[in-house]
């Protein structure tokens, strides 16, 4: 990745500098959007999967590109924490995805994740009622109607502005289900659309109140084109851990190590304390593993509460990584 090293070299850091994890250095995933930061074969892979991110901050017009050199290493972390987060003691039912299929968006990482979710933990019939047109969410209520009236368990996929199309027409008929024991709702976050959009806690309170799923069933999941694990909440479903009424806290995978990083240093903070939120993902085998969000957290562990979007004005030190990138980038391409 002759653009990360470069980076690094500017930054005056050397393979020998590195002593510890916490030594290695961050890429903020704005980086994506400015250089390519894989292996310069890695399009060319037999079997290579190219995701692109979100068209924010920047615009649509530069959206970054992850480059997934080899999908079978993201297949499994993927599927793994899914197991052990969405799907424990080997729970397998019905599928509704309200966000589009890989065949049918194959440049997003989170439609990759679904079609991967519908086929290993599956069970019956299954049905996407999204395209890249929007959400077909009468589809998606007789579907529903269908596995409450079967006693089936249905597993309900999508974005937070996807529910909200669902819990809006849901009201507006009056219809109210109580599915069976065992039906849960993945929530991927994603409010594009929504005027006033709903906050996790709206989606589980709807989600209990219209379709009967118990709150400790509807789990938010954080993740992003840029890293090929993701963090789901701690429940009573799938954790012994005891989060109190009304708060949720995220857990990484084993293979997955997040950090608080100070938004001007670009250094890790001690646990316990709000920075930016950062990560080290094994399973970016063909990539960078070492990423700085945008978003703002505090990190205990494999434990993470996420607080909300950094304002832009106050990450001075993300700026300044980015326009060391630039020029890491700029050098790497003239080389």
């Amino acid at each position: 990745m002759p653009a990360y090293r470069n980076y690094c070299e500017r930054m005056g850091i050397g393979p020998a500098d590195v002593t510890s994890p916490d030594r290695i250095p961050m890429v903020s995933t704005l980086a994506f959007k400015y250089a390519d930061l894989n292996p310069p074969d890695a399009a060319t892979r037999a079997g290579a999967l190219s995701f692109l991110t979100s068209g924010t901050t920047i615009g649509s017009g530069r959206r970054g590109r992850h480059v997934v050199a080899r999908p079978e290493i993201y297949r499994a972390s993927a599927i793994a924490h899914l197991r052990a987060m969405m799907f424990p003691a080997g729970a397998r039912t019905r599928m509704l995805a309200m966000h589009p299929t890989a065949e049918r968006m194959p440049e997003s990482s989170l439609s990759t994740m679904i079609s991967w979710c519908i086929e290993e933990f599956g069970n019956g019939p299954a049905l996407c009622v999204a395209d890249r047109a929007g959400v077909d969410s009468a589809a998606a209520i007789e579907f529903l109607s269908r596995c409450d009236r079967d006693g089936a368990p249905v597993c309900v996929l999508g974005t937070s502005a996807a529910f909200a199309a669902l819990f809006d027409r849901l009201s507006a008929r009056r219809i109210k289900m109580r599915l069976a024991a065992g039906s849960r709702m993945m929530d991927t976050g994603g409010a594009k659309g929504q005027a006033l959009p709903l906050a996790p806690n709206e989606i589980i309170e709807l989600a209990e109140d219209r379709l009967g799923l118990r709150p400790s069933h509807v789990i938010n999941e954080y993740g992003m084109t840029e890293l090929c694990s993701q963090l789901y909440d701690a429940t009573a479903l799938n954790s012994g851990l005891a989060v109190p009424a009304g708060d949720r806290i995220k857990i990484a995978p084993p293979w997955m190590r997040p950090a608080a990083i100070d938004p001007v240093t670009l250094r890790r903070v001690p646990d316990g304390t709000p920075g930016l939120l950062g990560f080290i993902d094994l399973a970016n085998v063909s990539s960078v593993s070492a990423i700085v969000t945008e978003d703002l957290g505090i990190v205990r562990g494999r434990e993470v509460r996420v607080l909300g979007r950094a304002i832009a004005g106050g990450t001075r030190g993300c700026a300044l990584s980015i326009a060391e990138f630039e020029a890491a980038a700029r050098q790497a391409t003239a080389s």
